[in-house]
């Protein structure tokens, strides 16, 4: 023994380890401070130089294009963010051209997409038509369908059919601009100017449609200013009839309920109106339909899910009411010092990972971001935007979340069993099971004989809550409380109604059968949901809540007694703030409510058949008021940093490591996720003209890919496609001369897809060719099919393949965010 302190003394002495190296830590940074630059030019030299360890936002591609420019830093190439065009297609008093599906639908040829990809994008992305880029893991599945769509750059054609729209509305063209009862048609292109691709999407668009003959105003603005006018305002008041949108994504998924609702449905509420009662709204029962049988899980097949995600994509681009344009493919920038990054398939470098799982050595990693604050801070209707939830993202731990490189569902917080008799069958609830009852606002007991699709135990993985209490049972119970309340509107005079929320959270609400707790941290849910994925079941069903319950209770009062709204439509329609936890007066607002709670020995109403003892909620009241009294904000929650101080003034937001023995995840539980192989094409040999009748060889080479398929079509939509293993990392489409027979001369589009069983982003390739005569002359050119390019057409794009969770909502989905 004696030996054994004196070899230890040693180390100490040697080595300077203390007490505090001892303890086990969740992170190897002690504060992560984030710190808002605008300009990428200051950024870029910034982490060169060490002043910024990551810089959270895309660099220029001209920036980084020769082996100097990158001297100290490491350069990530990321995908998982796109760009479309919203359209406002209002019915208003005025005329609204857009509200004219075949003008909206004119778009589509209207916008260069292959211009904007080579010549704004500098080759780092691919044109999408579809909310699906061609590196998402459902893009394989209705390629079909994209293809019919048959969209190129035809400002003659867009032309065309929007001067036939328009005449059939008695519109005239007088002097080269379009009138109607007199008045010149205006348009108003609400452009991002913070954006320099958005930017210039905007001004080209604006400049096609002068050409046309519409009367153009052009209006600037930040993703602050959207919110005002695009999001805020009532359609039919036409303050906007375009805008250049941006998405990210939280995170890469294998199977997406979420999407198509987001990007086409109105019932998700991110269509214009915004389901805002008081508001022209845009309706599509059809689309409505079909992505709530996504969302919820309501069919019988795999094969059946596929149909209705054609079926969707087939509605969503022939409505046109949001047109998207390209995925992007952007470059991220880390000082050389930096080790442990995860570039996530869907966030890229700003996943919740990198900031949990890196390193450099030193105490405090500084992370340049694009804006610092804009939206509301909430875990209900806010977070909306792609800046708040990469700080959320490591300051809230999910129950569940997604693979970084497989897209598939994987449990944080909990372990679960999940037992299932779907698609068809049904089991038997215990006659212990109870639900929260909206109507009579109590728990009951299920009825006797109640019967679920599906039954999944968690076993939860409770710590602490970042103000020292521990996370408990009375948190779950509360979310799924809120759920069920807030989710259905019972009449017109009901107040636990939310014009954004109660919508989205109606289609949960529908499927929940009943729960039973089965221990201090064990709980049972039954669902009428069913996934040929079990894991999927699981995420669908889980029960999680990302704030204590004493400050979402304080929330709901605050929004009960009309002070405030949780979302943006809600607070625009009642004409009250959009409740922000950081903000400090609507902190001291949650925490006036505390007091008064604490004051009055109140229980709330959905706890008080589980909990008697007044001392637990006089605990809960006092530690969440003084932390905000402490912190002088209100976001309290349960990941491995907490929010430490918010500045305004010096444009900075500083999160510190949670240093909690009670945390379940320590050093190097996520490194697993570090490094990876991605499948990737390395080269392919495509002649640029074969003859008509003669068999097509193209021979590949690849890397880490099990697989090719590849996607040949004409401009009459004909089409082959084929799935090819391969052997030794390459592989040989043959195409027999048959069926070059059948495709006929003229030019073709080849895409080919190389595709991984364990990395489920396929590394892309596009190109066309021609075919002609057997006696070498080229065919005769339809004008109609032009398509007007400023670059070569047989050019090609290669991509290189390198999150909302509602914290007091029970189900926890990925969207994509807003830029």
């Amino acid at each position: 023994m004696k030996l054994l302190l004196v070899f230890i003394l040693a180390l100490v002495i040697v080595y300077g380890i203390n007490n505090e190296s001892f303890a086990e830590k969740s992170t190897y940074f002690d504060s992560v401070k984030f710190i808002q630059y605008l300009d990428e030019n200051t950024a870029l030299e910034e982490v060169r130089n060490g002043n910024l360890d990551i810089y959270y936002d895309r660099i220029s591609s001209d920036r980084l294009e020769n082996p100097k420019s990158r001297e100290g830093l490491e350069v990530f190439d990321s995908t998982g963010r796109s760009y479309s065009i919203l359209v406002n297609p209002a019915e208003s008093n005025e005329f609204n051209p857009f509200s004219l599906k075949d003008v909206r639908f004119a778009l589509n040829y209207l916008i260069d997409r292959k211009l904007i990809v080579n010549e704004l994008m500098g080759g780092y992305g691919a044109p999408m038509i579809s909310n699906y880029s061609p590196s998402d893991p459902e893009y394989l599945t209705i390629i079909k369908q994209l293809e019919t769509f048959n969209f190129r750059y035809n400002p003659a054609l867009a032309e065309e059919m929007i001067s036939n729209a328009l005449k059939e509305k008695g519109a005239i063209k007088s002097n080269g601009r379009w009138e109607i009862n007199q008045k010149p048609i205006e348009i108003t292109v609400f452009i991002r100017s913070d954006d320099q691709v958005r930017k210039s999407i905007g001004e080209i668009l604006a400049s096609e449609l002068e050409k046309i003959g519409f009367t153009v105003k052009k209006d600037y603005g930040d993703l602050n200013k959207a919110y005002v006018v695009v999001y805020g305002s009532n359609p039919a008041e036409l303050k906007w009839s375009l805008y250049t949108e941006g998405w990210s994504r939280s995170a890469f998924v294998r199977y997406d309920s979420v999407g198509l609702s987001q990007m086409y449905s109105p019932w998700f509420s991110n269509m214009p109106g915004s389901n805002d009662p008081s508001y022209w709204n845009y309706k599509n029962d059809h689309l409505d339909k079909i992505t709530q049988k996504i969302y919820t899980g309501d069919f019988e097949s795999e094969e059946e899910r596929i149909r209705l995600i054609q079926d969707a994509i087939a509605e969503g681009v022939d409505q046109s009411v949001r047109i998207f344009i390209a995925s992007k493919i952007d470059q991220f920038v880390a000082n050389e010092k930096m080790e442990g990054i995860v570039n996530d398939l869907g966030a890229g470098v700003p996943s919740r990972f990198t900031p949990i799982n890196s390193r450099n050595g030193e105490s405090e990693l500084v992370i340049g971001v694009k804006q610092i604050y804009q939206g509301s801070w909430n875990p209900v209707m806010g977070l909306s935007d792609t800046y708040s939830r990469q700080i959320w993202g490591i300051i809230s731990d999910p129950i569940t979340f997604k693979h970084p490189f497989t897209g598939k569902t994987f449990p944080v917080r909990a372990d679960w069993n999940v037992e299932t008799a779907g698609p068809n069958g049904k089991l038997i609830l215990p006659a212990d099971a109870i639900m929260w009852d909206p109507i009579t606002h109590q728990w009951k007991k299920v009825d006797h004989g109640t019967q679920a699709t599906s039954k999944v135990r968690y076993d939860l993985k409770f710590s602490n809550w970042h103000n020292g209490q521990k996370m408990d049972m009375n948190d779950i119970l509360y979310s799924l409380y809120f759920l069920m309340e807030w989710g259905v509107q019972t009449d017109e005079n009901d107040k636990t109604y939310d014009v954004e929320f109660t919508s989205i959270a109606s289609q949960s609400v529908k499927t929940i059968i009943g729960i039973e707790v089965i221990d201090d941290d064990a709980i049972e849910v039954y669902v009428d949901y069913w996934h040929f994925d079990n894991d999927e079941i699981a995420e669908w069903a889980s029960l999680w809540s990302s704030t204590p319950w004493e400050v979402s209770a304080a929330m709901e009062q605050a929004v009960l007694d009309g002070k405030v709204s949780f979302s943006r439509s809600g607070a625009i329609n009642k004409n009250v703030n959009w409740i922000s936890l950081i903000i400090p007066n609507d902190a001291l607002m949650i925490q006036s409510y505390l007091n008064e709670f604490s004051e009055k020995k109140y229980i709330p109403n959905s706890l008080e058949i589980f909990e008697k003892d007044i001392k637990y909620f006089d605990e809960r009241y006092a530690a969440s008021s003084e932390w905000i009294k402490s912190h002088n904000h209100a976001v309290i929650s349960n990941g491995p940093f907490y929010l430490s101080a918010y500045s305004p003034e010096s444009r900075t937001i500083i999160v510190n490591a949670f240093d909690d023995q009670n945390y379940p995840f320590k050093l190097e539980h996520w490194s697993e996720f570090e490094k990876t192989e991605f499948p990737k094409i390395t080269n392919i040999n495509l002649p640029n003209i074969i003859q008509k009748g003669v068999q097509l060889e193209i021979d590949i080479d690849t890397k880490n890919a099990d697989s090719v398929l590849y996607f040949l079509t004409d401009s009459n939509n004909n089409s082959i496609s084929e799935l090819i293993n391969i052997d030794n990392n390459s592989t040989k489409i043959i195409i027999d001369d048959e069926k070059i027979k059948e495709l006929g001369v003229g030019a073709k589009d080849l895409k080919i897809f190389a595709i991984s069983n364990s990395v489920l982003k396929p590394d892309y390739y596009s190109s066309s060719f021609l075919i002609v005569e057997n006696n070498g002359e080229l065919p005769e050119l339809n004008q109609n099919n032009i398509e007007y390019n400023q670059n070569n057409s047989f050019e090609f794009t290669w991509i290189f393949v390198p999150i909302v969770i509602i914290g007091i909502v029970t189900i926890i989905y990925i969207k994509k965010r807003k830029k």
